[in-house]
């Protein structure tokens, strides 16, 4: 009989000639930390077979763990109700189901063998001829930590590949700083039910931080400490009801060892992430303009990259203090806390000389020198800056264009035109007198100014402004409101290609009322 799932991992593929040897590296991969190495050759075969029968859409693995048997699902968005084929491994079942927007194509393996079996493999040869079971095992658990950056994952995946491998039981304690309660981070037991009684059992005992066996009501514990450059991180506790053969204890410590360093680096990398964000905030608008009388505006800023590295795009939106509001739009050459100087440098130069009453082209000239003055820090800027006045026709504009990607004015006819001559980079040259060009928004214009992260959004050799395409684009927004519109260009720009973008992204629309 089929028992509750035990554990459930997915992955997601795009198709193409290398999906099937993905899909299969990742069965292996899944196979390994489930220690199912008895299955694992059909596994990878049935897995591979059933990849090969998707359509040419993206597809979705799921390997679900029901205790005696594990079950592999492909599913894949798909109209059609063809039948894909049975497979050619012998499975205990098959079967396509469909749902209202999915095809899924499964099929179940059955476990043989047991817990008391598997430590008579170690020394087996596996017939894939890579070596040993054990050398296999290592190196495709050092594949799993390797493979993720998310400390909150690292525990479940130390616990997943030690149980039912090396110990019935497995606890992952993560060291607080500062000390605190020792509860762990992970808990995971060959048998799901026991594990709330085994939770029970750890909260009344206290884990040697610096490792050794104990026993620990009908279990015999490993504790394996997690050492990385020199300071303890944790401990991974294993448990067992039989004694731990050296052999095994000699594996778990190799385990502890890789187990640490991906936990370290795990760590390493959510603290760079978490400080990028910090500065990041620290270097966008500290609030909200609020209402401007006769303009409608918007605002989208994303960020590139997994860790959001700070630097680049920034924007500005905020009140001069004589009847005018200012905006800006920049881009800072490269990334990371050199950029990050200037983009905080930048914003707080234009707030400050705006309110003591400086014109944008004297902001801009005042502002040149700055970035200069920064020597070898210094990097060059892409700026548009420029002041708002609500007239009774609409909006008056006054607005420079240091080597900005050129903004453009839609008009309620559907005519789309730039605006704005551009002007000198800032960071270049050291003696610029910039001019203002005097822009006029009437009743339902609409200014749209982007970064470079918009207009040159790359589909192979082809960009997102080549033959005017972000005017075309901007052309489709007759009517729509600011947030609509920059709505309207952000979607665009995410499906202009299916590859994340290496560049950040900002977007602001100005629509007079």
């Amino acid at each position: 009989m089929t028992t509750a799932p035990r554990a459930l991992l997915a992955a997601s593929f795009t198709p193409g000639d290398a999906a099937v040897s993905e899909v299969r590296r990742f069965t292996r991969e899944v196979m390994t930390a489930w220690a199912a190495a008895s299955v694992l050759a059909m596994a990878e075969q049935l897995s591979g077979e059933l990849a090969a029968q998707v359509a040419d859409v993206p597809f979705e693995v799921v390997w679900t763990h029901l205790g005696d048997r594990v079950q592999v699902e492909v599913r894949q968005k798909s109209a059609s109700e063809t039948h894909p084929g049975a497979p050619v491994v012998p499975v205990e079942e098959w079967g396509v189901t469909f749902g209202p927007e999915h095809r899924t194509h499964w099929a179940r393996l059955p476990l043989p063998g047991s817990h008391d079996q598997v430590t008579t493999e170690w020394a087996e040869e596996d017939d894939s001829g890579r070596g040993p079971v054990w050398l296999r095992f290592l190196a495709d658990a050092s594949d799993l930590l390797a493979g993720t950056l998310d400390p909150d994952m690292v525990p479940a995946i130390i616990a997943q590949i030690a149980v039912p491998r090396l110990a019935t039981w497995c606890a992952v304690f993560i060291w607080a700083d500062g000390g605190g309660p020792q509860r762990p981070a992970y808990l995971w037991h060959a048998d799901e039910g026991r594990i709330d009684e085994l939770r029970e059992v750890l909260a009344g005992s206290r884990v040697p931080e610096d490792g050794g066996s104990t026993q620990l009501g009908d279990s015999h514990v490993l504790t394996v400490p997690l050492l990385a450059r020199g300071r303890s991180l944790g401990a991974m506790c294993l448990g067992r009801p039989d004694r731990f053969a050296d052999d095994v204890m000699q594996y778990a410590e190799d385990i502890g060892r890789r187990a640490a360093l991906a936990l370290d680096n795990s760590l390493l990398y959510a603290q760079q992430a978490a400080a990028n964000r910090a500065l990041q905030r620290s270097l966008l608008p500290p609030d909200d303009p609020g209402e401007i009388p006769g303009l409608d505006h918007a605002v989208v800023y994303e960020p590139a990259g997994e860790t959001n590295e700070v630097g680049g795009d920034f924007y500005d939106l905020f009140a001069a203090g004589d009847g005018s509001w200012r905006f800006a739009v920049g881009d800072v050459c490269g990334t990371g806390p050199v950029a990050a100087a200037v983009t905080g440098l930048a914003r707080h130069t234009l707030r400050l000389l705006a309110r003591e009453g400086y014109g944008v082209a004297a902001v801009l000239g005042r502002l040149n020198q700055a970035i200069l003055e920064e020597g070898d820090r210094a990097r060059f800027l892409t700026l548009l800056h420029g002041e708002i006045r609500p007239v009774p026709t609409g909006l008056e504009l006054r607005l420079v264009s240091a080597g900005h990607p050129e903004a453009l004015r839609l008009k309620p006819s559907g005519v789309v035109e730039p605006v704005v001559t551009s002007q000198s980079l800032l960071g270049v040259f050291p003696e610029v007198d910039f001019e203002a060009d005097l822009v006029h928004l009437d009743h339902g214009d609409v200014l749209l100014a982007v970064t470079d992260g918009v207009t040159e959004r790359r589909q192979g050799e082809r960009l997102l402004d080549d033959d005017g395409g972000l005017a075309k684009l901007l052309a489709e927004c007759v009517g729509l409101s600011a947030g609509a519109v920059a709505a309207r260009i952000r979607r665009a720009v995410q499906e202009f290609t299916t590859e994340p973008s290496a560049d950040d992204m900002a977007i602001v629309v100005l629509r007079a009322r």
